[in-house]
């Protein structure tokens, strides 16, 4: 389905410069074989009111772009969300987020709109994807009525692939920051989340090159045959 035909389905009430900026907006691209220091991705961080990913919401995003090899300070991206609704809860203790500054926030549209333009054509990456790629796609659809398509690359997923020796499996970001002695700022803070995301993301690039795997379509291909492999039984 085309982006025009998408956007003409019933859906959000946007107004007519938010539906012209959807329409700006780039065709994601695949998953590219290119080398690793050509590409430009962009690595992300969501703060979130629960755990629950069909009724929580999107509190915060934080993102920090990966090009040419390295991270590029001078493209960040770091928003709150407003959301007139949200009280104060167990939450609140992880992400810092007062209820005030959440009622204070960019209006979700406008916030998600800002997202997408400094996302532009980019791959995603994150750790533990599965949940903020469903935590943005649902965000997405319910306020703008877009459905991502963007590729995402999960550096949870990565990290045992490329650092067997680490025997970390099933390891969270504090426990692969410690094994690389990355320092974190601010964790549970989703910037401060999305740079340490990165660091580590250039970690294993220097690895997954000296495996032979020089573009983030090997890396993925790679990625995909040793899950099948980790869940066949073994005889």
């Amino acid at each position: 389905m085309s982006l025009l035909a998408w956007l003409q389905r019933p859906g959000p009430m946007l107004t007519p410069a938010q539906l012209e900026r959807l329409q700006r907006l780039p065709i994601p691209t695949p998953l590219s074989q290119r080398p690793l220091a050509e590409q430009r991705l962009v690595v992300l961080d969501l703060e979130t009111s629960g755990l629950n990913p069909q009724r929580d919401q999107v509190l915060s995003i934080g993102a920090v772009v990966i090009e040419h090899g390295a991270i590029d300070l001078a493209q960040q991206y770091e928003c709150t969300l407003q959301r007139a609704d949200q009280r104060a809860g167990a939450s609140t203790l992880i992400h810092g987020l007062a209820p005030s500054a959440i009622v204070a926030g960019r209006e979700p549209a406008e916030a998600l709109l800002d997202f997408l333009e400094f996302l532009g054509a980019s791959p995603l990456l994150a750790f533990h994807a599965g949940f903020d790629r469903h935590m943005l796609s649902r965000a997405l659809k319910q306020t703008l009525g877009l459905r991502l398509q963007h590729p995402f690359l999960d550096a949870a997923e990565l990290a045992p692939l490329l650092c067997p020796q680490a025997e970390l499996r099933r390891a969270g970001l504090d426990a692969w920051t410690g094994y690389f002695g990355l320092q974190v700022q601010q964790r549970h803070h989703a910037s401060a989340d999305a740079l340490v995301t990165a660091e580590l993301a250039l970690i294993l690039f220097s690895r997954a090159r000296r495996q032979q795997l020089d573009s983030l379509h090997a890396l993925d291909q790679r990625l995909q045959h040793w899950q099948r492999r980790q869940a066949t039984p073994s005889l």
